[in-house]
């Protein structure tokens, strides 16, 4: 890979890391940027959906089943607009899960750039056999 575009990976993945500041989880706050000819095509964090309270935790702490994950969030918003997925990366602050894998993949993006790796690697493994290309970039590199 060529340094300009390692300039540009490092860039978008602090810009997704600030977006995910939004997120009004507690537990844990991710951010996602969708990039396709280097111009920003969606953004997203996790947190419920449009129209529901902002509290993604439940009285014992954990994540409400209805919380929308940062990467789907970003790709749901490219649906309702006149853009496309087609050949974009993802830059994410936390890797996908299965569920968001299988949406990063169909969406036709091509390559996922995250900084920390999630617990279950089994959507990195799926996105791999899917063809998409992923780096990852620890926060420490930057």
């Amino acid at each position: 890979m060529n340094k300009k575009q390692l300039k540009y990976d490092i860039a978008y993945l602090k810009m997704a890391r600030e977006w995910g500041q939004l997120s009004h989880c507690i537990r844990k706050k991710v951010g996602a940027l969708i990039v396709k000819d280097r111009m920003i095509i969606s953004d997203g964090y996790n947190g419920t959906p449009s129209g529901f309270e902002n509290y993604c935790e439940d009285e014992e702490g954990y994540t409400k089943w209805y919380v929308l994950h940062a990467e789907a969030n970003a790709i749901l918003k490219v649906a309702s607009s006149t853009q496309s997925c087609q050949g974009a990366t993802l830059y994410i602050t936390l890797s996908p899960c299965q569920q968001c894998s299988k949406l990063i993949h169909q969406a036709g993006i091509k390559r996922v750039v995250y900084a920390d790796a999630y617990k279950d690697t089994s959507g990195l493994e799926f996105l791999e056999k899917a063809g998409v290309e992923l780096m990852h970039l620890p926060y420490e590199q930057k």
